[in-house]
């Protein structure tokens, strides 16, 4: 799957919402967070909420299916250390349960260890099981050398997924424009990318949206907050600069 970056000269309120993902993903979020979480996201149009495994036929019963925001689901989250075939299986489960898209979360230390068949081969076998559905391949950059990045964008490319996503946003660092910058020149368009941890400002989204990025994971209050932000500028639009 080719996804090419749409550059824009500024983004809307709306577009920007458009691509946000906001989450309720942590152990202790209730019944209770996943509907705010869905009456949040369809009030201000973000592109897709995410919750845990367990509440996702939930959240696909509180999302129209041609609503402006999409049900996605976590695989191998957060950790990405599952066999194999959980990782699948879990897959083909939230597909089931209604996911429009699912983020997967790859294995780590297979690819330090240098494994890079072993988690080609895993990469692969979820794309297959969840197609025609996209697939978003997890790095976690925090804990990868820029090599071992290359690495997993060329299996994200390679296997076909739809996007690769910086990190889970559960380590320190989170995603920063330089880091982003390696990533967008290795892929290349070939696939798409989201950035993901500490991402609280506009500036950083222009930045990163005028080097290729088309999709975020922000945390929901600041999701909130840059929405309202980017409204608020003259002309209700956030400038994007050319490529950094």
């Amino acid at each position: 799957m080719t996804v090419t970056a749409t550059r824009r000269p500024a983004l809307t309120s709306r577009a920007l919402a458009q691509m946000i993902d906001i989450s309720a993903v942590q152990a202790f979020h209730t019944e209770a967070d996943i509907r705010t979480l869905a009456e949040i996201a369809a009030a201000h149009g973000f592109i897709a909420a995410h919750a845990l495994p367990h509440f996702a036929p939930l959240l696909r019963s509180l999302l129209p299916r041609r609503g402006p925001t999409l049900v996605g689901g976590l695989v191998g989250f957060p950790s990405g250390g599952h066999a194999t075939s959980i990782k699948v299986a879990e897959a083909r489960r939230l597909v089931q349960d209604g996911a429009d898209e699912l983020d997967m979360m790859i294995n780590v230390g297979r690819l330090k260890s240098g494994d890079v068949a072993y988690v080609q081969d895993e990469v692969g076998a979820v794309v297959e099981v969840v197609a025609p559905k996209p697939l978003k391949v997890i790095l976690e950059i925090a804990y990868l050398t820029d090599d071992e990045i290359k690495q997993a964008c060329e299996i994200a490319v390679i296997v076909g997924a739809a996007f690769v996503k910086t990190g889970t946003g559960w380590t320190q660092g989170g995603a920063s424009v330089e880091r982003v910058r390696l990533i967008t020149g290795f892929v290349k368009g070939a696939v798409g990318v989201k950035a993901s941890g500490g991402i609280r400002s506009l500036d950083t989204i222009a930045a990163m949206v005028g080097l290729g990025v088309t999709r975020f994971g922000v945390n929901t209050k600041a999701a909130v907050d840059l929405v309202r932000q980017c409204a608020a500028l003259p002309g209700e639009t956030l400038p994007i600069p050319a490529d950094l």
